[in-house]
């Protein structure tokens, strides 16, 4: 479900402005989120190039193999009235591509590549370009895509929304004698049916398995007592991404320990959240996550960023990272996810999407922070 026509319109007149601000003769994006961003069309780039030229100076022109044109009838791109630079198999789509930046006859020194293009056409526009410098797009676009409008915040909103439901019901799956591969695939299934368009990600990580931030899903069987960190998330229709962790123990936790680190993780959480407001910069909301932690004695056990922002993906900017001086401004959303790890023993996480309001924050995910036990 794309974008309105003028909402795509304003974002290509923005963008060209800002190519034309940072010094670039263009900026050349691939099938991406980017492009996505730009044109409401998505799909994947393959060994044939299909590319956005968008000129800081000139209008954007998309070049695509002829193989691939009916593909693009009913969507935003032949509304904005694109030029289309169709090529066949035998023509060089680099060679093409040059000559579409070479129009306006001004030198190309400087151009952006979109930040996950694939190698192959990164060095094949670099042949065709030889004395052209190649830099990220994303800083242009990273700017422009951190920053969410209204209708973007609804999105988000709802898949928000939708990844709680799907929390809320983990108590159907998480029982004890069942896989984590089993719990894996109810849950995904969950996801679609909550309002996704799939399951980008199901994390269950039980018992020691929880101390590995990214463990997936495995063959281990649930057991009473276990701590079970469960991350999930997934694209809806308009491709707004939820993400949300929760920790659950089955029963009462086996560990001794677990009720009282845990509170370090949610005093952590809590403070992070309550950091957030414009003015406020990404690197003060990861230390305002890192202090009860650290403080705590577990400081060594927090092994990642405090956040990560989302939208189109479900990583981009900002980072809510030590080192990153951006100051937040109202329209940013990105993830508040503290986590405590202790190998070979157990894990927790607490994660929800936030954002940056007018005076503060808001909380995009709002179920129970609370460890969470269910009946065995």
């Amino acid at each position: 479900m794309p974008a309105p026509l003028d909402t795509l319109t304003a974002r290509l007149d923005r963008t060209r402005d800002a190519t034309r601000v940072a010094g670039l003769a263009a900026l050349l994006i691939t099938p991406s989120p980017d492009l996505r961003y730009l044109l409401g069309v998505g799909g994947e780039s393959h060994e044939r190039l299909t590319c956005l030229v968008l000129p800081a100076d000139g209008d954007p022109v998309l070049v695509v193999p002829a193989l691939e044109r009916p593909g693009l009838d009913g969507t935003p791109v032949l509304e904005l009235g694109l030029e289309i630079a169709e090529w066949t198999d035998g023509v060089d789509p680099y060679a093409l591509t040059s000559a579409v930046l070479r129009r306006s006859g001004s030198p190309v020194t400087r151009t952006a590549v979109g930040d996950t293009m694939p190698a192959a056409h990164v060095l094949g526009l670099r042949d065709a370009l030889p004395a052209c410098q190649q830099e990220l797009a994303s800083t242009v676009l990273g700017q422009l895509r951190m920053r969410k409008d209204s209708a973007e915040i609804a999105a988000l909103t709802a898949a928000g929304q939708a990844i709680d439901r799907v929390h809320a019901r983990m108590g159907e799956w998480l029982r004890v004698g069942r896989t984590e591969a089993q719990v894996g695939t109810d849950v995904a299934a969950a996801i679609v049916a909550e309002g996704h368009t799939a399951a980008a990600f199901v994390i269950v990580g039980s018992g020691p398995n929880g101390a590995s931030p990214h463990h997936d899903v495995s063959a281990r069987v649930l057991q009473a007592g276990d701590v079970v960190v469960v991350d999930i998330g997934g694209p809806t229709p308009e491709g707004y991404f939820s993400d949300s962790t929760r920790t659950y123990s089955l029963g009462e936790p086996a560990q001794a320990d677990v009720a009282a680190v845990y509170a370090v993780l949610q005093a952590a959480q809590d403070a992070a959240v309550a950091a957030v407001a414009p003015g406020v910069t990404a690197e003060q909301v990861d230390a305002a996550a890192r202090v009860p932690i650290t403080d705590a004695g577990f400081g060594e056990r927090f092994i990642h960023r405090t956040g990560h922002g989302i939208g189109l993906e479900v990583h981009e900017q900002p980072y809510i990272v030590a080192g990153n001086a951006l100051i937040l401004e109202a329209g940013m959303t990105f993830s508040i996810e503290p986590g405590i790890y202790l190998p070979g023993r157990w894990g927790a996480r607490i994660e929800d999407i936030v954002v940056v309001n007018a005076s503060g924050v808001t909380r995009l995910n709002h179920r129970p922070r609370d460890l969470a036990v269910l009946p065995v």
